[in-house]
């Protein structure tokens, strides 16, 4: 009976004491091991940038372009089209003036462009006959009116000057006229003839 009563006290000893210290152990199992520096909180890091924010590096860097030219603008300083205000030099060459009487008084033989742009005068031939025993003169562009056809681009050219007029004007000499003519009166003057002393003294003499 004694040996009964002694088993079943130690078997209740043993039990409380295990229902102590289980929730000890278990408490302490769930506690995370933290370097022995105290109960702080574990801390976590900041999620990685989602793959959106990234820039793409497959795809590659495009620059901002200007729209392309059309029509008649320019591309690159270069015409690309002739307008309708535009006319070519070649129309000019050849083709008759005409005067407020509807006569023509002379043809464009040449035009006279200044070195920085821009046309100054239209060299018009007047008098002779086919081209032969021309004068040229230098009547000043703003003078030469142009009228355009628009049915076949034809061109007629007008101006204010009469025959008359463009015959008493002077005649204009292009660079190379202008030497030519230096050269020819240097010429003459270099070659005139010198006066023989030694014969109009012997002459006298006799």
């Amino acid at each position: 009976m004694t040996g009964k009563l002694f088993t079943s006290v130690a078997a209740g000893a043993i039990f409380a004491t295990a229902s102590v210290l289980s929730p000890m152990a278990y408490a302490q199992a769930q506690q995370p091991s933290n370097g022995g520096t105290g109960n702080a909180p574990v801390t976590q890091s900041a999620p990685a940038t989602p793959d959106a924010a990234k820039p793409d590096s497959s795809t590659p860097e495009t620059k901002a372009q200007a729209p392309a030219p059309t029509g008649t603008q320019q591309a690159s300083g270069y015409l690309t089209t002739q307008s309708a205000d535009q006319i070519s030099a070649k129309t000019y060459m050849g083709q008759s003036v005409y005067n407020g009487q509807n006569e023509s008084i002379g043809s464009i033989n040449d035009l006279i462009l200044q070195k920085q742009g821009g046309v100054v005068a239209a060299i018009v031939g007047v008098g002779g006959f086919l081209g032969i025993g021309q004068k040229n003169v230098a009547v000043p562009f703003d003078k030469i009116n142009a009228t355009q056809n628009p049915q076949d681009g034809t061109v007629k050219l007008t101006t204010t000057e009469t025959a008359d007029s463009l015959k008493a004007a002077p005649e204009f000499k292009t660079l190379a006229m202008q030497a030519s003519d230096k050269a020819a009166s240097s010429a003459g003057t270099s070659t005139m003839p010198a006066t023989d002393n030694t014969t109009t003294s012997s002459t006298t003499n006799k």
